[in-house]
């Protein structure tokens, strides 16, 4: 067996003809400048061919399940294990899936629940006991007298399968009747089942009417049931006693094994599925097992409350044409003598509460004039939000439902008060906890609770929880070793980071133990503190060691120094990489002369540290007080107006939910009209709006979906692209219009390939092949159109050039330029300037959103907010990002980062750092100001980390 994999002639994407050996069962970094290739090499030549090997191994019935994946363009690739791809992506958008369930923590807790849990009486408190058959007998006989009751024993409730077999030897024991999915039956009729299906099926143990002469019968036909359907007992009857059309089937449950005496409380079984909020027989009935609903939230509905009703304060309504709205508000002021001049905020509460929720009883005398009559009625108010309710259920129209979902915002269900479980789950309890309780609880606090078990369960439940308890512990544990122990086990998978998704997958696959397979890892550092890496680098570690090889694609310093073997590729970005620079360990890495990234290593090149920090513009400040969201503990937030500004601390310590839940949102409502349309965290007040006009929250997330959306069209270089096209002499005398050069409509594109490009031709059981379009030879653009040419070049091949040669192809044409110029400032000059946006990075998606800003006109007002902005960019490229911040501030504008890189932290002008832990023992500021003031404060772990970097270099590592 090959102790190395062996790639040979990789050409994906940028790669050039690239060969290499890489070693087996050790950890691997692949590293290099953003675009450079890595995820080329890593993710789309050896995962997808390994991938696609396993794939193919499958039968077409099992492949038509799975990913489709096309064959990576490389020559040859030898000694490929299994792979498992660990990216920095969140695809969980599911709300059903939590923490506890992506690590199977949850479904162990299931069973331990349903095997050591004690149920009690939500109504009195005390434990509930089995029910006997004598009190069962009893309770029938309490049931309208001369009813006729079929006493019924389920057998099969919500499970799929054809039960032939099993009805047979019913039959053979003399039962002759059935109930099959809510109908009755002869046993001789029972139907084929669909096998795949859930089913409902009963055996009619007996049928009796309820009188005195019954007898011993109906004691006897209930431990018949009982006995065959392992303690359950339904009885159905009508209700003699009401007029036939009013009779209907109603039914009573039994157990054996757990009932409420004094309540008369029931629970049918306590079986795993009774905790599942995934199952209708655990989950609640009224959110689904979702825990929260989508409602109309009255801080939507009036985002300004220093607007009046005459301004538009009630915004949905506002925005209507029809005079309705606006006449029922004018009635609702007469009625209840306000003003409808007066700010929203100056309104009593009492009237507020009757404009949003209604007046209940209360008549109002409304007049109305629709142009053609005036007329007036008296009648109640239902309220805006119960008006945007209404419409929202009623409506046809998704336009209509669409609009109104924008003053939407989700609560708990106040049934199960967001546990997501029915009573019957959540009355089972284990040291005084239910299930839901126990997964509120962060994994570091789980992971005490789940511990100190064994000493709580008596010796009996011990023996039985014994494994299940292991399995859970190892689990924790493995979540504690990646950082998360801050995370509670309901957090939502789908409000997780791409690093903390990342970090739980990798914990899963630590916990599978698997052996001989390779695992590619996409920036497994992101989104985490310097105090947690050693514990990732630890868990890296401990993969290799179950003898798996491990490749990361990484640009942290310190995971290189632990690794086993360096690949450096570069020696530039888009068409100037693709090519391995230096191969071998840390010291050959370091050695290598070629290896910019060799020079970061040992020092020679870095990121020095300002001589110079900025104090807040004339002193002023944009003020947050009395933050509460999550695990904030009223925090009061001070950044200087004007300065590059650090928000640190450790993962979880409430950095995202001060600065993008709590400040953007609450100042997006203001500035940008709310158009995020998310509403802030609890806060008290801020301050400081009029110290600037926008505020922009520059992130990771795709410039565009469709190969159609690229650089040129983001920032806005392709319309003065057409108007140049457009305007030439030979387009203007064919009669060609700007809409001509769009691949968008139809006029100038392509008409075979619709302005792709590429056919699509779908394989069905193979993956889906892309051929370059017949007609236009991958142009996008029809033949006409491509005939018109500007210094020989056409517009198709404008769009190939790279963004370096556009700029020097439209040197003079400043509206042109001026556009580009901005891209090649944040180091996109090898991008091309039509290149797809799904072949972007994260990181080259945000530097095109930052050149969108810089080709802004400047107001010196802007408040810009970045999260994590250094994600998949090396030290070198992290040199230029801060170039730009810089530029940013230099001019006025406030920036703000959250940042876990000491190089963008030792930069900044003022440090807000979070802490001192995560969860709840974060949520305060415990350190802000200068790096240097922050790093001498010994309760700061970011102090503590800045301080042993900034402590010999501060110096000589200036500019």
């Amino acid at each position: 067996m090959l102790k190395k994999i062996l790639v040979k002639g990789a050409k994906e994407h940028n790669l050039k003809n690239v060969s290499l050996e890489i070693p087996k069962e050790k950890l691997v970094v692949i590293t290099g400048l953003s675009g450079s290739g890595k995820s080329s090499l890593a993710f789309d030549t050896i995962y997808a061919e390994g991938q696609r090997r396993y794939v193919e191994s499958l039968s077409s019935y099992a492949r038509q399940f799975l990913d489709k994946m096309k064959k990576p363009k490389v020559d040859l690739i030898e000694g490929l294990s299994p792979a498992i791809s660990i990216e920095q992506k969140n695809t969980s958008k599911n709300p059903r899936s939590t923490v506890a369930t992506v690590t199977e923590i949850y479904d162990y807790m299931r069973v331990l629940f349903a095997r050591v849990g004690i149920p009690y009486s939500p109504f009195t408190g005390k434990p509930i006991v089995s029910q006997p058959i004598s009190e069962m007998v009893d309770k029938i006989k309490k049931l309208p007298k001369d009813s006729t009751i079929f006493l019924l024993a389920p057998i099969v409730r919500g499970r799929k399968g054809e039960y032939k077999k099993e009805i047979l030897n019913y039959k053979k024991r003399g039962f002759t009747k059935i109930k099959v999915n809510g109908k009755y039956l002869n046993i001789d009729d029972f139907p084929n089942l669909n096998k795949k299906l859930k089913h409902e099926i009963s055996i009619v143990v007996d049928r009796v009417i309820l009188n005195s002469s019954l007898g011993n019968r109906l004691a006897d036909s209930v431990e018949t049931a009982v006995n065959l359907s392992n303690g359950l007992l339904v009885a159905e009857y009508e209700n003699e006693t009401l007029p036939k059309k009013f009779r209907k089937l109603e039914s009573v449950t039994f157990s054996s094994k757990f009932s409420c005496p004094e309540s008369g409380f029931t629970i049918e079984e306590i079986e795993p599925r009774l905790f599942s909020f995934n199952s209708p027989y655990g989950a609640c009935e009224e959110c689904e097992g979702i825990g929260h609903s989508l409602n109309v939230d009255p801080n939507l509905v009036v985002s300004d409350p220093k607007k009046s009703l005459q301004d538009g304060a009630i915004e949905p309504w506002a925005k209507s044409t029809s005079m309705y709205y606006a006449q029922t508000l004018a009635s609702l002021a007469k009625h209840y003598k306000i003003s409808m001049n007066d700010p929203w905020r100056k309104i009593p509460t009492k009237v507020q509460d009757i404009i949003l929720f209604g007046s209940d009883e209360d008549e109002i005398k409304f007049s109305y004039d629709d142009g053609y009559e005036a007329y007036t009625t008296k009648k109640t108010f239902e309220g805006v939000v119960n008006n945007l309710e209404r419409r929202y259920l009623e409506t046809d129209s998704e336009w209509k439902r669409e609009e109104i979902s924008q003053y939407q915002s989700e609560t708990k269900c106040e049934k199960c008060k967001g546990m997501r479980l029915k009573d019957e789950a959540l009355c089972v309890k284990i040291n005084k906890l239910n299930i839901s309780e126990v997964t509120e609880k962060s994994i570091d606090d789980a992971q005490k609770w789940f511990e100190n078990l064994q000493n709580v369960l008596t010796e009996r439940e011990n023996k039985i929880a014994q494994h299940i308890l292991k399995e859970i512990n190892e689990r924790l544990n493995f979540l504690l070793n990646v950082g998360l122990n801050y995370l509670t086990l309901s957090r939502e998978s789908g409000t997780l980071s791409g690093g903390e998704a990342q970090r739980i997958r990798l914990a899963s696959q630590i916990g599978s133990g698997l052996t001989g397979v390779l695992y590619v890892l996409d920036e497994p550092s992101i989104g985490l503190h310097q105090r947690d890496n050693k514990k990732l680098i630890k868990a890296l570690k401990k993969l290799r060691d179950l003898g798996n090889t491990v490749i990361v694609v990484e640009h942290d310093i310190e995971t290189m120094e632990n690794s086993d073997h360096i690949i450096d590729i570069g020696p530039e970005a888009g068409l100037n990489g693709g090519q391995i620079v230096a191969d071998g360990t840390v010291k050959q890495i370091i050695q290598n002369q070629k290896s910019i990234t060799g020079d970061y290593l040992s020092g020679k090149k870095y990121i020095a540290i300002p001589k110079k920090r900025r104090l807040a513009k004339n002193g002023r400040f944009i003020e947050i007080s009395g933050a509460t969201g999550n695990n904030l503990k009223k925090v009061n937030l001070k950044i200087p107006v004007g300065t590059f500004t650090c928000v640190t601390g450790v993962s979880g310590s409430g950095k995202s939910t001060l600065i993008l839940h709590t400040l953007y949102n609450a100042f997006n409502l203001l500035l940008n009209k709310n158009k995020s349309r998310k509403v802030p965290k609890a806060f008290t007040g801020f301050k400081g709006t009029e110290l600037i006009d926008k505020i922009i929250d520059i992130d990771q997330s795709p410039i565009g979906r469709t190969p159609r959306s690229n650089p040129a069209t983001y920032t806005g270089a392709f319309g003065p692209i057409r108007d140049w096209f457009a305007g030439l002499p030979e387009s203007k005398a064919r009669g060609y219009k700007v809409g001509r050069y769009s691949f968008n409509v139809k006029g100038g594109r392509c008409e075979t390939c619709e302005g792709d490009g590429v056919i699509t031709y779908e394989m069905h059981f193979l993956p889906d092949v892309f051929i370059p379009c017949d007609t236009c030879k991958g142009a996008r653009y029809n033949r006409e159109t491509l005939e018109i040419r500007f210094k020989n070049k056409n517009i198709a091949d404008v769009l190939d050039m790279t963004v370096d040669e556009g700029c020097e192809f439209f040197e003079n044409i400043q509206s042109i330029r001026s556009k580009l110029i901005t891209l090649k400032h944040v180091g996109l000059g090898y991008m091309k300037i039509g290149q797809q946006a799904t072949t972007l990075s994260g990181g080259e998606a945000q530097r095109i959103k930052l050149a969108k800003e810089l080709s802004k006109r400047p107001t010196g007002r802007t408040l810009y907010i970045l999260d994590e902005p250094t994600t998949g960019l090396h030290s070198h490229d992290i040199k230029k990002l801060l170039e730009i911040l810089q530029a940013f501030a230099n001019t006025g504008n406030t920036v703000v980062v959250i940042e876990h890189n000491l190089d963008v932290i030792k930069t900044a002008d003022h440090i807000i750092d979070m802490g001192p832990e995560g969860g709840i023992n974060g949520g305060r500021i415990i350190a802000e100001g200068t790096p240097e003031k922050v790093a001498e404060v010994k309760e700061s772990f970011t102090g503590k980390f800045l301080k042993e970097i900034m402590g010999d270099n501060s110096m000589k590592k200036t500019a």
